[in-house]
This record gives structure tokens, C-alpha cells and sequence, in this order.
């Protein structure tokens, strides 16, 4: 038979996935840029530095990104689903210089040839003050052809900016049919 519990886990993760993604995305008006309580604040602080390390110790030439970059915005989770519609959400936080500056979320909305879901990691580098200027604004958005660095071992020496900005991910888990960071808006909200 086909039908396995192994199957049925995997189905289960994948519909909480495309929830985790679609429904937040679709409802991005209600979510808040700041973790609501001082600990989901930590827990989120805890889950940045955890993702900075885990993108380090896959490609260790991102050290020298983090260090050189201007500012970085880290988004430890991205929830992302969609059948036909979808959507993706996250939050995250935004550095200066190393320093930690203030809160973000992003969000997606996406229609076309799509089916399932995935979580991933996303850290955004912005090479100047300018770069920075403009994704702390509020208003900054992705342009719907933007892509992404995955991340594995040596990805970043190939990698470069474009137009100041510098995009990497790493999956968490799901499948889906579908992975650009295409048309991703974000929020941004001093600490």
C-alpha cells in the first residue's frame, strides 16, 4: 500500500507549514513586527544568534558577510505555502555594524504554479548606510525576479550584491514547488 505513517507525518508537517506561511502572510496586517512579551523577545534574540551560527558553520566564508556588511536583517524562520495562492511570513531582527538596531517582518504574497511548503532561514545583507537607509524605511520590497544564495559550503564566494543587497537562505524543511524571494516586503520597527 502506497498510504505509510511516514507519508502521513510528512503530510501533516507539510499542511503545518503551508498554514504556518500562508495564513500569517494573508492576515500580515494583524501581525506585529515585535514579539509581543520580553519572552518571546529572548526566545526570538536566542533564535537569531542560533541562525547566524548555523548559516556560519555551513558556508564559514558568511563570517567574513557578517562582518563587512553595513547591516543584516536575520529571519531564524520563514514560514512558506501555497496552492495556487500563497503567502510566506517571518520575523526577525535588523543589525547595524554588528549591533542590534530594531525588529522585522516579511511577508509574500504570491498566485501561479504552486503546491505544498517549506520553512527556511533568510539573512539579508546590506552592503552601505544607504542600503540600510532604505530597508529600515518600512517600505523596502524585493523586486519579483530577486533571488537567493542557498546556502551550502563555498556559496558565498561566488556571491555579490545587487544594488547593495545580498540574499542567502537555508531550508528548514517542507517541499515545495517554488523558492524565490521575489516580491517579499518588509516591516521595520525600532527596538
Amino acid at each position: 500500500m502506497w498510504w505509510s505513517r511516514a507519508t502521513e507525518e510528512n503530510m501533516t508537517k507539510t499542511t503545518r507549514i503551508l498554514l504556518h506561511g500562508l495564513v500569517p502572510a494573508l492576515l500580515l496586517g494583524a501581525c506585529s513586527t515585535v514579539p509581543t512579551t520580553e519572552a518571546d523577545r529572548e526566545e526570538q534574540s536566542t533564535e537569531v544568534k542560533d541562525t547566524i551560527e548555523l548559516f556560519k558553520s555551513r558556508d564559514p566564508g558568511l563570517s567574513k558577510w557578517f562582518t563587512e556588511a553595513h547591516g543584516y536583517a536575520v529571519f531564524p524562520t520563514v514560514g512558506k505555502g501555497g496552492m495556487g495562492v500563497g503567502g510566506a511570513f517571518g520575523r526577525g531582527q535588523v543589525f547595524e555594524n554588528g549591533t542590534f538596531i530594531g525588529y522585522s517582518k516579511l511577508s509574500q504574497a504570491t498566485i501561479g504554479l504552486q503546491l505544498g511548503g517549506q520553512e527556511y532561514a533568510e539573512v539579508i545583507f546590506l552592503k552601505d548606510k544607504y542600503a540600510l537607509s532604505s530597508f529600515t524605511s518600512g517600505t523596502f520590497e524585493f523586486a519579483a525576479q530577486a533571488s537567493a544564495v542557498a546556502v551550502r559550503a563555498g556559496a558565498s564566494a561566488d556571491a555579490d550584491y545587487n544594488n547593495g543587497v545580498a540574499v542567502f537562505t537555508m531550508p528548514r524543511g517542507g517541499a515545495m514547488f517554488e523558492a524565490s524571494v521575489g516580491g517579499q516586503k518588509f516591516g521595520y520597527e525600532k527596538k
